[in-house]
């Protein structure tokens, strides 16, 4: 976070607990409460006094207001002001090998049950860790696209088994392995449906003429570390042939996903579900070119053959339901795509939570370390998602990560090894209360992780003196209930003691129905019966006040809508839900919509107001503030890249060592740097043995940078070369503009005098 954005974001947040001691801002008091539960509502600074000779008979709303001003005013210890708190209620320790004791359970977060007792607007904050520990078991479950493209695939994958078990036995101790594969729905138009392909669907085609009929999904083999079992099953398979283009391969994934005692994930185990396909896939909807109607209800569906038995009966499954079953049952993702699609699925990663995609080759050649490096990507990262979060509860999140820095609205960690613990801070805010006794809860869990923090939420909303009431009090004159220092008056009776009747003469029970000496009586919106003001009704919403001076419906809107629906209307003044500020509560305190890839807000460039990034570094523009061609930094954000791109031999696509400094370059490797894109940045700098390197990079639209790096790193004469053309080039540009300009001015006067 810059440190000028800092103190303005602690100002931010620190405003509502600042208002109600501000002089003539006491919100308590000009709130207008007339029951204690409503004085509880209004701020969690305010309290009542339920003492009952306390106050004016005047002013019912000076028994709410701040402690400090009820005790100095006599109210004593005589007064309600609950607190929120926090307890734990399971917190084990967490372990440090995932091949833990017989009978002990793996932990990898804590704490695992708490209970919070929350008053609307006061915010309570509770630790949680987590930590990938070592040795943990892996249950890797291999989904291949068996459509006649994939033939070479499944051609090389034939001993996949072994191999790949050498090499993830390195990493944990405890591996087990599963296959299952598919093609996609045997209906029209998705595959061949005519009498003569019904055997062979392949018959006519050249290249290839035998394959078996075209299915949805098989599960073949079970998880198991019986590695022989994987080749044995794998060399069993052959080829289909569908139709279109796209694969049913997410029907495959669903059903990998929620039939849980058929494939046998573990419960106690990392759960890989890797997905092999060289196209694009079936999505929901698509069924209804085959006449499919009824979407997919993300249930199990393999019969005793393990075979999906509703493929043509069911629509293919949408991204939303994808995501839910694969969370539920803790199952990480693995698009192995060909690199003509790995754009696509690399969108989908953003849709569905815990899923990663990596370049698969066209032979599958390269599907071993794939698999690893996808493995080390997880691994790598630690995500908390929230489950079943109450409406009417705001929560707020501070990652600690390994490098001991705080990221304020991120509650993720990357780069992290296996052993380290990642740190969150959350902070829980209730903004109203649900209803009379309501207890809520939710889960706190890490993105592929079984382990869990369940969260039970109770709501302080009620006071203790409203139990200790009393009906037909002596103190209410015998016509009215007694409750928290009040009477609240049977029907017809009237009087803060409910010491008149309606309809009795009004002249002698007048005088404390104004505001002030010459105002109209009841604020000319109510009617004055014994000295209290009774409010019209009104259409628009509530009239309220001792003297019928407020409502909830005379403040700012925006938009149309009151307090931009974001805080509720008291006396003609918004009080903004927690997370708001603004007369209109339009503007959000919410940082983690400034925060770029690298966790700074604004990257560093800029102030986050209102949920946007306002840039102040001049040159620097984007969401983020992220692109800025001119600024001093704009070289070293992308020196990391090349030295790790030099250091090791070949681009990317062949080596994944740089992929975690590389992750929105593009990357072109050149013999000589020729700047004629006016909009790249030339740099370059020298290396410890006085080489050069030097590279230009653009900042694409799509947020990603090209970078066209030299091939070899030049020596020292080549600097004044490069510094000279640099300087020309910018000079030039510098020209230019300046030329673009004058044009521009000139041209009106120009077209005024005819030519």
């Amino acid at each position: 976070m810059p440190r000028a954005a800092a103190p303005l974001y602690a100002c931010l947040l620190g405003l509502c607990a600042l208002v109600p001691s501000l002089p003539g801002l006491n919100i308590c008091t000009s709130g207008s409460a007339t029951s204690c539960e409503e004085c509880l509502l209004i701020h969690p600074k305010c309290a009542w006094c339920f003492k009952e000779d306390f106050g004016s008979l005047r002013s019912l709303t000076s028994r709410c207001d701040l402690k400090a001003n009820l005790a100095r005013n006599g109210c004593g210890g005589e007064f309600e002001s609950p607190a929120s708190s926090i307890q734990v209620l399971r917190s084990l320790p967490l372990s440090s090998k995932g091949s833990s004791p017989a009978g002990s359970d793996v932990i990898q977060m804590t704490p695992q049950k708490i209970a919070l007792t929350l008053r609307p607007g006061d915010k309570t904050t509770f630790q949680l860790q987590v930590r990938q520990v070592e040795d943990y078991p892996v249950d890797l479950y291999y989904l291949m696209d068996l459509s006649l493209s994939m033939k070479d695939d499944l051609d090389n994958i034939r001993n996949l088994g072994t191999k790949l078990a050498e090499e993830m036995r390195k990493l944990t101790s405890n591996f087990r392995l599963g296959f299952g594969s598919f093609v996609d729905k045997n209906i029209s138009p998705f595959s061949y449906t005519a009498p003569r392909y019904q055997t062979n669907p392949c018959i006519g085609y050249k290249l290839f003429p035998n394959c078996v009929p075209s299915f949805g999904f098989r599960h073949l083999l079970p998880l198991t570390d019986r590695v022989d079992s994987f080749n044995e099953e794998v060399r069993k398979q052959r080829v289909s042939r569908n139709r279109d283009a796209p694969e049913g391969g997410f029907d495959a994934v669903l059903q990998a996903a929620v039939c849980k005692e058929k494939i046998g994930w573990r419960k106690d185990a990392l759960h890989l579900l890797v997905f092999t396909t060289d196209d694009v896939p079936h999505i929901a909807l698509d069924g209804k070119l085959g006449g499919l109607v009824q979407p997919h209800d993300g249930q199990c569906h393999l019969n005793e053959a393990n075979e999906y038995t509703v493929s043509n009966q069911m629509d293919y499954p949408s991204l939303a339901l994808l995501g839910e079953k694969l969370a539920e049952n803790n199952i990480n993702l693995i698009f192995a795509v060909t690199k003509s699609h790995y754009m696509l699925y690399k969108n989908f990663t953003a849709l569905i939570p815990g899923t990663t995609v990596e370049i698969l080759h066209g032979d599958s050649k390269n599907i071993i370390q794939l698999i690893i490096n996808a493995y080390n990507s997880i691994r790598s990262k630690v995500e908390v998602s929230v489950w079943d979060q109450p409406e009417d509860l705001n929560l707020f999140f501070t990652a600690t990560c390994q490098d001991g820095v705080s990221y304020p609205g991120q509650r993720k960690c990357e780069g992290l090894k296996i052993g380290d613990t990642a740190s969150f801070e959350v902070s829980a805010e209730a903004r109203s209360c649900p209803g009379r006794h309501a207890e809520h809860a939710f889960t706190l869990r890490p993105v592929g992780f079984r382990d869990s923090l369940e969260v039970g939420v109770t709501y302080s909303c009620e006071c203790g003196c409203s139990a200790r009431l009393e009906a037909d009090s002596a103190r209410c004159s015998g016509n009215g209930t007694y409750v928290c220092g009040l009477c609240e008056c049977n029907p017809g009776h009237l009087g803060t003691r409910c010491e008149c009747q309606e309809g009795e003469s009004q002249s002698g029970y007048q005088n404390l129905c104004r505001e002030a000496e010459g105002k109209p009586l009841c604020s000319g919106r109510g009617e004055c019966s014994c000295n209290q003001c009774s409010c019209f009704e009104s259409e628009f919403g509530k009239i309220y006040g001792s003297f019928c001076q407020c409502d909830n419906f005379s403040c700012a809107r925006n938009k149309g809508v009151l307090c931009s629906g974001h805080g509720e209307c008291h006396c003609g003044e918004c009080k903004c839900h927690a997370g708001y500020i603004g007369d209109n509560c339009n503007c959000s305190t919410d940082i983690s919509t400034c925060l770029a890839k690298d966790g700074q807000v604004c990257s560093d460039r800029g102030h986050c107001v209102c949920g946007q990034c306002q840039c102040t570094e001049p040159g620097a523009f984007g969401d983020m503030c992220e692109k800025c061609p001119t600024c001093p930094d704009a070289c070293s954000t992308k020196r990391d890249c090349v030295e790790c791109l030099l250091l090791h031999s070949g681009g990317p696509a062949e080596n994944q060592t740089c992929h975690n400094v590389c992750k929105d370059e593009v990357i072109t490797w050149v013999d000589t740097i020729v700047k004629d894109d006016q909009e790249a940045v030339l740099c370059f700098y020298k290396t410890a043995k006085d080489c050069v390197m030097m590279f230009t990079y653009v900042e694409l639209p799509s947020g990603k940078s090209n970078l066209t790096v030299l091939r070899e790193p030049g020596f020292q004469p080549s600097v004044q070369k490069a510094h000279l053309h640099a300087h020309r080039g910018f000079h030039l540009q510098q020209v230019q503009q300046i030329l673009q300009w004058h044009r521009g001015l000139t041209a009106p006067s120009r077209r005024a005098r005819g030519g």
